[in-house]
């Protein structure tokens, strides 16, 4: 019969006991210091029978626990007849194979949790490839603790010549295996990632994009659905969205962009899932401008807002303009004086986060002044301006057209003028077509010696140049 607690990592539908261990310095809830853990469990489909907090100043080498407490631990195992313990920290390999042994139940960390959670909702094959990747890369140096059958593989069986001598160690084996599949599964997803990075570039060359991003369960996919033509999942659960999804997002003035809606941040998100997911958050990287939606009516939202902070900043996406939504401000309205006494107030927000803009996901209050203020950065400084195209340049008209106001068309032999009203930015996003153009007699571009280069010259004359501004 075999004994081993580990035959598999998931918690579906497992009884569970979750334990926390609060250290100097820990981003815990004091208040619900295992309410973020018991949703992640819930997300699993965990059942969760107990809890147990300890305070420490630093946690036990041997079992990170003190030694009272894994008593304590175990004997709640026994009495609520659970099959899993899962801790609110990252475990050692040692760590969880001595707590195993005390406890005699399957013991799962954090990051082990949320790479169960990620397991089962990736439904897209570079997401299943990133999640496997992550899973491996975390189980790899805990192989040792993790499976009980890596004895050593003796010489002198009858499998053949060259199987004699002092024999290999199983966890060689495994570890040579799971070496051999990382590669073949990163070199996978390289070539899923290559033409995701190429779409990300062609969608940022050809258009404005806002990437919508926030810690899970914040309300972003429910914003995406209210600003676009939807089809975002979501639901009030943690990571409900694993992937990326783009729409078109009207905002006024015969003008759109692009809106993304990525996969939420969390505290202490498994650094091998952040490695794995970059590509998924390739739309957040490049994106022109992001909207950091932040539950404003959860008591925790200050770690959350410095914990999407920092993965921002990890994954690279720390040099666009970000504006800050106070979601849920509807929801704040509805709370009893009591509940609302814990949070910060939005005039609180507002005071330490300038120009932070509370909005209503569900109800759409805040919308207008999103609009505008996205507006006026796509557009960058509107005024009157005569834009002189070939034309023969039926794309670049019709961009022009699309994009802004046009009062008056002036045709000459070649080419057509038209009198618009466009800003800065609608103008350079003009210049990825690759079309020769002039804005009030002048060249656009840098001047780099270039088409125009600053001198009045007829459009039909010159050749565009190969390596036109990206998209800004």
């Amino acid at each position: 019969m075999n004994t081993n607690p580990r035959e598999s990592t998931g918690v579906q539908a497992e009884a569970a006991i979750l334990v926390g261990v609060r250290v100097r310095g820990s981003r815990m809830d004091h208040e619900n210091p295992l309410g973020e853990l018991a949703a992640l469990a819930e997300t699993a489909g965990a059942r969760v029978v107990g809890e147990l907090v300890q305070n420490r100043e630093a946690p036990t080498g041997r079992t990170y626990l003190g030694k009272g407490k894994v008593e304590e631990l175990a004997a709640m195992v026994a009495e609520l007849g659970a099959r899993v313990v899962v801790f609110d920290n990252e475990l050692s390999p040692s760590q969880i194979q001595e707590l195993e042994k005390e406890v005699k139940v399957k013991v799962i960390d954090r990051s082990e949790l949320i790479l169960d959670i990620f397991a089962n909702r990736a439904t897209t094959r570079e997401a299943q490839l990133q999640v496997e990747i992550a899973q491996l890369e975390y189980t790899a140096p805990r192989l040792r603790a993790m499976w009980s059958h890596l004895g050593q593989v003796t010489g002198g069986s009858p499998v053949g010549v060259g199987t004699r001598g002092p024999g290999e160690q199983q966890l060689e084996i495994d570890r040579r295996i799971v070496s051999r599949k990382l590669v073949a599964l990163k070199r996978e997803l390289e070539e899923v990632q290559v033409r995701k990075r190429r779409e990300v570039a062609e969608r940022r060359a050809e258009h404005f994009t806002v990437g919508i991003v926030g810690y899970t369960n914040a309300g972003k996919s429910t914003l995406f659905n209210a600003l676009t033509r939807g089809g975002a999942y979501a639901a009030d659960k943690l990571f409900a969205t694993l992937m990326t999804r783009v729409e078109r997002w009207n905002i006024g003035g015969a003008n759109a962009v692009l809106l993304s809606d990525t996969v939420g941040f969390i505290r202490d998100l498994p650094h091998h899932l952040v490695a794995s997911f970059r590509a998924t958050l390739e739309d957040a990287v490049h994106a022109h401008a992001l909207l950091i939606v932040l539950d404003a009516s959860d008591r925790t939202a200050p770690m959350q807002l410095e914990t999407v902070r920092e993965v921002l900043d990890e994954i690279g996406a720390n040099t666009q303009p970000r504006f800050l939504l106070l979601n849920k401000v509807d929801r704040i309205a509805a709370m009893r004086p009591d509940e609302r006494a814990s949070l910060r107030t939005i005039e609180e927000w507002q005071e330490k986060e300038p120009g932070a803009l509370s909005i209503s996901a569900l109800d759409g209050s805040g919308f207008e002044e999103l609009r505008t203020r996205i507006l006026a950065l796509v557009t960058g400084g509107v005024r009157v301006r005569r834009i002189t195209v070939p034309i023969a340049s039926a794309r670049l008209i019709d961009a022009i057209e699309k994009r802004c106001s046009v009062r008056e068309r002036e045709y000459g032999d070649d080419s057509v003028t038209l009198v618009a009203e466009i800003g800065d930015r609608q103008i350079e996003a003009l210049l990825p077509l690759g079309e020769p153009f002039l804005v009030d007699g002048e060249d656009p571009r840098p001047k780099r010696g270039g088409w125009g280069a600053g001198k009045r010259r007829a459009p039909h004359l010159v050749e565009p140049e190969e390596d036109v501004l990206g998209g800004r």
